[in-house]
């Protein structure tokens, strides 16, 4: 099976779809698939939902999608640095879930996992918790989460085989290896691909069985999200 595609629009090509729920590696602007995020805004598919650790900047990232329009739901832990977001969610234009960081990463890696949701004392007696079930273990309340299953995961390697075994790079390895798991078809964007075998298996971090399609992406932008600089003496 090939898994590999020559360009990110072709890697998305009868994958994704209006309404479908997209889950998308990253950490603000470190190690994001940026050329599939652009893929998505090129393809024109819209209403999606799209779940992630934060909504991107204005102009970069999940901010392209936010400023097309194209996406009506977010389920992040974070907006940023993103007026179009502000803009758009106080006008009522979009519907925003916050979730705790790692109650959302926890979501994902249960859903790729197969669990239908999980306790956890994350959130317990504020507004996350309201409508939820709430029990007591060994004395402590825990409120019961919903795990997250993605029609799509897009995600960001540094280097890949042809089977699509994964390894991050450094912090980039952050939401990616969760979203990977929870997408029904995940496509992976990669700087470097290398043949079957090459790769340590040890030092595999996203096993090729999570991961349905590849695009190589040598030279990402990988822009920084805000940068602080001291001035000089």
């Amino acid at each position: 099976m090939n898994k590999v595609y020559p360009t990110p629009a072709k890697a998305l090509e009868g994958v994704i779809k209006d309404g479908h729920m997209v889950a998308v590696g990253g950490f603000g602007l470190c190690g994001i698939p940026e050329g599939l995020i652009e893929a998505v805004r090129a393809s024109g598919v819209r209403n999606l939902t799209c779940i992630s650790n934060n909504a991107g900047v204005d102009g970069f990232g999940l901010g392209v999608l936010l400023q097309s329009r194209q996406v009506r739901k977010m389920i992040a832990s974070y907006v940023g640095e993103n007026k179009e977001f502000e803009r758009q969610y106080l006008a009522g234009e979009l519907e925003l879930e916050f979730t705790p960081q790692g109650t959302l990463a926890e979501k994902m890696r249960a859903g790729g996992s197969g669990i239908p949701a999980f306790f956890t004392p994350t959130g317990v007696g504020t507004l996350v918790a309201q409508g939820k079930e709430v029990r007591e273990f060994d004395g402590k309340q825990y409120v019961l989460e919903a795990s997250l299953r993605a029609d799509v995961a897009l995600v960001k390697a540094w280097k890949a085989d042809r089977q699509g075994n994964l390894v991050y790079r450094k912090t980039s390895r952050n939401f990616n290896p969760v979203a990977a798991m929870c997408g029904r078809v995940t496509v992976a964007e990669v700087e470097l691909l290398v043949e079957n075998g090459q790769l340590d298996p040890d030092q595999v971090h996203t096993p090729g069985i999570f991961v349905q399609r590849l695009v190589v992406n040598p030279q990402p932008q990988k822009r920084i999200e805000q940068r602080t600089v001291r001035a000089a003496a």
